[in-house]
């Protein structure tokens, strides 16, 4: 059976070299053998998938669609233009493009299956050595990979390929050594690794001849693997290169070169921990003495195969404005398959960015190339307007900074090395002890500020707020308009529209420490205390964010990478207090705790982040366990900020506030107002009114005791209709729900009015709690009205955490549904309203044992 097996070899032979004749080789390695593309194959005939090139998302949705190795793949006809091309795979028929299908390495089936033999005369040991050797031809035909070396001049990258080779290339530690690409095939545990060693270069824009060569070579040629050689004894440096390749979605595997000089150093690095966080293993190699090698191509050959746990997709996170831009573009250039199929449409956006002369050379013949340059143009303008440099300039600050934070975690060098001035800095505002005290000084320092710089012009804006309301109760006739503009738009708006200083101060000092590059740093710093709660120091980033707003940071948990870290990050982001919180907090403690003023509003935020940490430890234990993904946190160059930006930063969040003063709290005071104001009559309001004529018409009263009596009817009548208004039923519908918190209807129709947004809590006390309009006009309407109030400062702190935890806004949990689902979105809001509601209880039921309520 076995010789029946392999009869015939003369005659498959033959056929198999007929049947090579039926496709025409184009393509060819660095060492002159055939290679046969897809595109080379005629309508009507079949292949083999050898080998998938390529990078990036065009890899990934051709391997989606059933382009793997070792599937069959028939050629149906050609487009009438001959492209695209149709073909048959797995069962089912789809187009590709020749520029795509020249990206796909074949094979003819007869070169793929192993050959039959004759054994006919041949002994038995001779039998088993053939059968052997033929079964190592077939499997070489599935073990060849092409790698490159990259890396920067004296980094060792020519030592390692002469270790490999056996060569003696010439060695120097000055660039430009190497000149062009040289090739060596070599033999490895039944792989054949064709290796080229590329140009030193410390970067692959365009300034070079070397440079240009690498990155063109790296594109056209889609070597399978990058080896990127980095000098252990210049680490920040020499991974300035990496990011680069990382942006050009490769699969890279690190020579972490000069090992024993880094360990020689005195220099502590954990390159096993560096390796997860940009998703590229680190193989330590000493490549003068071919240490390390053995290890290295193991690793080629596990990333290769995709065997390896260690790699992952990253990207580098370079910043909001960046970031947006680089959104806008790829689109754009995803419409281009053509040209997707060879380029990251990533990489390429933040080429374009750069300005780089290649990539708009690449997509000048797009379809959409008008389009596309009209974006690149407005968003290159805008970030160098805002940032007063070149992008390309900006891009490579980013890149640096990415590489500063991820060397402070796994890197620490030697106390002997000279310190440059960002160290020195970053020695003091991340030291161990006194990091977090410093950060916390800030914070106060900015709440403070918020208070004794804000108090002037909230009393300019109140003034202006009094003579609004004189001028119009003077000049309009009395009825329902002038009740509804009165007591309804201009009290509630104005009750939110004064703290309108708060909100500009507050996004001023937060704008500040992101302009400067502290607030990465303040993420270093919380990284440990995230830990704690099984994210990292990056998830901080969003949190700190939503100090401003709630929705923009749960928006940037986009650019953590594990799904199970967004959520949770989301999760807890609402508990970072948002600047639409502030009104509440200010009105507050103006009212009840004008003394503590800067350090209640203090304890907020923290009391924020304190439930944020916990309520993250909770979720971690128990719906979101798995292992932690390391991330890198960015530390980007200390910048001194220009006032310019800061300020129309913050005007730009001043003008939001108020588009929001003009929209959703304009509607929902005149709401509140409508619902505290109708119905106007009922029978028992009627009833007072006869009471007053037969008051009138009672001739025995003097006139005094008259207008006693009708001053009496006429308050009795008035408490009469507010007794019985939409509010007031709606408001004694949920007292019982509230009254165990210390709060009366009012406030908790005012929390309820809160779900649309925060601020319009503010704006209905402002109508529900307004002073009598016969009254003297105090400095602070609102505030008088609230200490004219029964709310004692222990609820007053307690409606501050209420306001602080419960359902955070609409917009909020749309986001969370959005960027999650719903199911994720319903459960913030019971979680957060549950846990607020349970927290004023405490406060205010052991409040009253201790302090009396």
């Amino acid at each position: 059976m076995e010789e029946n097996k392999y009869k015939g070899h003369g005659q498959h032979r033959h056929h198999h070299h007929k049947n090579r004749s039926h496709f025409k080789y184009h393509h060819h390695d660095f060492h002159g053998n055939d290679i046969l593309r897809l595109s080379d194959i005629e309508p009507q005939k079949e292949v083999i998938i050898k080998k998938i090139l390529g990078h990036g998302a065009f890899r990934k949705r051709i391997v989606e669609m059933g382009f793997i190795k070792g599937k069959t793949v028939k050629v149906i006809k050609n487009a009438p233009l001959m492209d695209p091309v149709e073909y048959e795979i797995m069962g089912y028929n789809l187009t590709l493009r020749r520029k795509e299908a020249d990206l796909i390495e074949v094979v003819a089936p007869a070169d793929y299956q192993a050959e039959e033999i004759d054994y006919k005369g041949i002994s038995e040991k001779e039998q088993t050595s053939t059968v052997s050797k033929e079964l190592e031809d077939q499997n070489h035909i599935d073990k060849i990979i092409n790698i490159a070396l990259v890396g920067n001049p004296n980094s060792g990258k020519t030592s390692l390929f002469n270790k490999i080779s056996g060569s003696r290339e010439r060695v120097g530690n000055y660039s430009g050594v190497t000149v062009e690409a040289k090739e060596v095939k070599h033999n490895y545990k039944g792989y054949t690794l064709n290796i080229a060693d590329l140009p030193g270069t410390y970067s692959i824009t365009e300034y070079t001849q070397e440079e240009l060569y690498v990155r063109e070579y790296i594109i056209n040629k889609t070597p399978d693997i990058v080896i990127n050689v980095v000098d252990g004894s210049n680490l920040e440096r020499n991974l300035f290169l990496t990011t680069q390749l990382i942006d050009m979605n490769l699969k890279v595997v690190i020579a972490l070169n000069m090992y024993d000089e880094l360990l020689a150093s005195g220099d502590k690095f954990d390159h096993n921990m560096l390796g997860k966080m940009i998703g590229i293993p680190f193989i330590p190699t000493i490549a003068s003495k071919g240490k390390g090698v053995p290890a290295l191509f193991d690793k080629v050959i596990e990333v290769f195969e995709d065997k390896a746990s260690d790699v992952r997709k990253v990207n580098i996170n370079y910043g909001q404005d960046i970031e947006k831009a680089i959104y806008e573009i790829e689109p754009l250039i995803n419409e281009n398959r053509d040209i997707t199929a060879n380029y990251d449409s990533r990489y390429l956006s933040i080429k374009l960015l750069e300005g780089d002369q290649s990539a708009n050379q690449i997509l000048h013949d797009c379809n959409n190339c008008g389009l596309l340059k009209s974006h690149c143009q407005k968003n290159t303008s805008s970030l160098e307007k805002k940032y007063r440099d070149p992008t390309e300039t900006i891009l490579a600050d980013a890149k640096y900074g990415f590489v500063a934070g991820a060397l402070k975690e796994t890197y620490t060098p030697a106390e002997t090395k000279k310190e440059v001035n960002n160290i020195k800095i970053d020695k003091i505002l991340t030291h161990r002890i006194f990091g977090f005290p410093i950060f916390l000084f800030f914070l106060w320092l900015i709440f403070q500020s918020t208070f004794t710089l804000g108090s002037y012009p909230m009393e300019w804006i109140d003034h202006l707020v009094s003579m609004i309301n004189d001028t119009l109760q003077q000049r309009m006739h009395d009825g329902i308009f002038k009740d509804m503009v009165v007591d309804g738009i201009v009290s509630g708006c104005g009750s939110v529209i004064i703290f309108l200083p708060n909100i500009v101060i507050l996004f001023f000092g937060i704008s500040l420490m992101e302009d400067t590059g502290y607030m990465a740093r303040v993420s270093f710093i919380m990284d440990k205390l995230m830990h704690k709660i099984g994210l990292h120091g990056r998830s901080f980033i969003p949190m700190i964010m939503g100090f401003g707003c709630n929705v923009p940071a749960i928006m940037a948990t986009r650019t953590l990478e594990s799904r199970n870290d967004r959520i949770l990050t989301m999760l807890i982001i609402p508990f970072m207090s948002c600047s639409a919180r502030l009104p509440v907090y200010v009105v507050l403690i103006a009212a009840f705790l004008p003394a503590y003023a800067a350090i209640v509003l203090f304890s907020m935020y923290m009391i924020g982040i304190s439930i944020a940490v916990i309520s993250g430890i909770i979720l971690k234990k128990t719906f979101f366990k798995s292992d932690e993904v390391p991330y890198v946190m960015e530390l980007p160059p200390y910048r001194l900020p220009t006032m310019k930006n800061i300020w129309m930063h913050s005007w730009n969040k001043a003008v939001e506030y108020l588009k929001k003063i003009g929209g959703i709290i304009l509607v929902a005071s005149i709401i509140i107002w409508a619902l505290g104001y109708f119905p106007r009559s009922n029978e028992k309001a009627q009833q007072y009114d006869v009471q007053i004529e037969n008051v009138k018409a009672n001739q025995d009263l003097s006139v005094n005791e008259q207008n006693i009596q009708i001053e009496s009817l006429d308050l009795q009548k008035k408490q009469e209709i507010n007794d019985n208004t939409y509010i007031r039923r709606l408001g004694r519908f949920i007292e019982p729900a509230v009254k165990p918190l210390g709060f009366d209807w009012k406030i908790g129709v005012s929390l309820l009015t809160g779900l649309a947004a925060k601020e319009i809590v503010v704006s209905s006390m402002g109508v529900l709690y307004n002073v009598d309009e016969d009254s003297e006009n105090p400095e602070y309407g609102l505030v008088m009205a609230l200490k004219a109030s029964n709310i004692t400062p222990l609820v007053a702190f307690g409606l501050m955490i209420f306001v602080l935890i419960y359902f955070p806004c609409v917009g909020v949990i749309a986001t969370i549904a959005k960027e999650s689902n719903w199911r994720w979105a319903v459960f913030t809001m019971l979680y957060t309203t549950s846990l607020a509601w349970v927290m004023a209880f405490a406060i205010f039921q052991i409040g009253k044992i201790f302090i009396g309520g």
